[in-house]
């Protein structure tokens, strides 16, 4: 369970300081593409704007980076660093690692001298509603060409760059792309004849395989109870279409009592009570029942982000070609088709206005979004950037790779995503409700009874600001 790669409390795409920037006010007037930005500039800050320098980074720069040193390393940066500099000979791009950007920038912000570059990552990233009129607006980065010579806004997959836009402003890229669904060995299912299911009336149907074989169709482990919570979540979108998703996360009256979720939560307790769950999922650490499914295969699907081909790597059974596939809708009707999918983009990096290289930590950032760097980050990470076409027909061997873009392709537009978990910070609460449900300790009403309480209580706590999530 990488932080940065977790859904809700553990990983957002949007966490709650990032999300509350969204309704406050930019103050300050930002720097323009060419010029240093702020009273940060140094002397090695401005340069001449060309096709091949958009953003007039002098010759000879030093670029000052700071990274996160989380579950996807630096090594990535330093890659699209190695590439910046064979390209402006002589300038110099530093990468920094950190394991806490909040503690260890923040008195650089406050100084005046922040980094040309940040990885706003981790669980102490910086609250941009904190420095919001102190970052550059990289709508000109995603309007400028990327190495290859093709804009980069045409090379973005659809609804990447919302999760860091704040009232029109593209405060932050994030780079890395996640994808939820289902996941399962495509030789188990291959050797028995099984396809994965697009209503759960299909999902009920391969559970009753499944327990013809002495096995489960789910499992799940304690502290991820709430990737259930994402799947039904995700399954009730696509029923009854995003006017269910805004009703969650504007915290409205009886949300979690729409009848989308209801049916969604229903068939989940049809499962439980089919005995379709392996049983003790609430007193199991969440890896060593990933590795049941993974390795022993006890169960045939579990629910995740696109991170658990690399988490699970060390215990996967040889052979297992771990494949994902969208989660089912209640049924052939639904508002949104079956390939619809959650997903979205994490890792934001940012570029402060008062840098002493502006135009050199938009450079670096162009660098990561060239089609060489995005490639080398899928091939070392096995898992996608915002940046399309970089995945070859064989995902470097990883079938889970192949099969997210895959997934990507067939969802076109159809990719939705939320905030309101991460935002008010409710996953602990809902992490109770759901291991309780799991378990057979509660009916479908119950959970959703339980879970309204718990969206009731932020809504009625005049403490916590509300945001406005259209």
């Amino acid at each position: 369970m990488k932080m940065q790669n977790q859904p809700f409390a553990r990983r957002g795409f949007l966490r709650g300081a990032l999300a509350t920037a969204a309704v406050i006010p930019m103050g300050g007037a930002l720097a323009s593409c060419a010029a240093g930005g702020g009273s940060g500039g140094g002397s090695n800050a401005t340069g001449t704007v060309s096709a091949d320098n958009p953003f007039g980074m002098a010759g000879s720069s030093t670029v000052d980076a700071v990274i996160f040193d989380g579950g996807y390393k630096t090594d990535y940066v330093q890659f699209a660093a190695n590439v910046a500099e064979k390209k402006f000979q002589g300038s110099t791009f530093k990468v920094t690692p950190s394991t806490a950007i909040s503690a260890e920038l923040q008195p650089r912000f406050a100084g005046g001298n922040p980094p040309d570059l940040v990885d706003n990552s981790g669980a102490q990233s910086i609250g941009i509603s904190t420095i919001l009129d102190q970052l550059e607006d990289l709508q000109g980065v995603v309007n400028a060409n990327n190495y290859e010579g093709t804009k980069i806004s045409d090379t973005l997959y659809e609804g990447v760059l919302a999760p860091g836009t704040f009232g029109g402003k593209v405060a932050a890229i994030n780079y890395a792309l996640t994808i939820y669904g289902f996941w399962y060995s495509a030789s188990l299912f291959k050797d028995n004849g099984w396809t994965p299911p697009k209503t759960w009336d299909e999902a009920f149907a391969l559970g009753e395989k499944a327990k013809a074989q002495g096995k489960y169709l789910f499992l799940w482990g304690k502290e991820a109870a709430t990737y259930y919570q994402e799947l039904a979540f995700a399954s009730a979108i696509k029923e009854g279409g995003q006017d269910v998703r805004l009703n969650i996360e504007n915290l409205k009256p009886n949300a979690w009592k729409q009848d989308a979720i209801t049916k969604v939560f229903e068939a989940l307790e049809k499962h439980i009570k089919a005995g379709h769950f392996k049983p003790g999922g609430s007193g199991t650490q969440f890896t060593a029942a990933q590795a049941q499914w993974s390795n022993n295969q006890d169960a045939l699907l579990y629910p995740s982000g696109s991170w658990i081909e690399n988490e699970m790597k060390d215990q996967t059974k040889s052979g297992f070609q771990m494949t994902g596939a969208p989660v089912p809708t209640v049924t052939s009707g639904s508002k949104m088709p079956y390939e619809a999918l959650h997903s979205g983009a994490g890792e934001p990096f940012i570029v402060p206005s008062q840098g002493k290289n502006v135009p050199g930590g938009k450079e670096l950032l162009r660098a990561m979004l060239s089609k060489e760097a995005a490639t080398n980050f899928a091939k070392t990470k096995l898992a996608p950037t915002i940046v399309k076409g970089t995945v070859p027909a064989d995902g470097f061997g990883s079938t889970a790779l192949v099969s997210q873009i895959k997934m990507l392709d067939g969802a076109g537009k159809n990719v939705f995503n939320w905030q309101v978990f991460d935002l008010y910070g409710t996953n602990k609460d809902q992490l109770v409700v759901w291991n309780a449900f799991l378990d057979g300790k509660s009916s479908a009403a119950q959970l959703a009874d339980a879970l309204q309480q718990i969206s009731d209580k932020v809504a009625n706590d005049p403490s916590i600001k509300k945001v406005d999530i259209k």
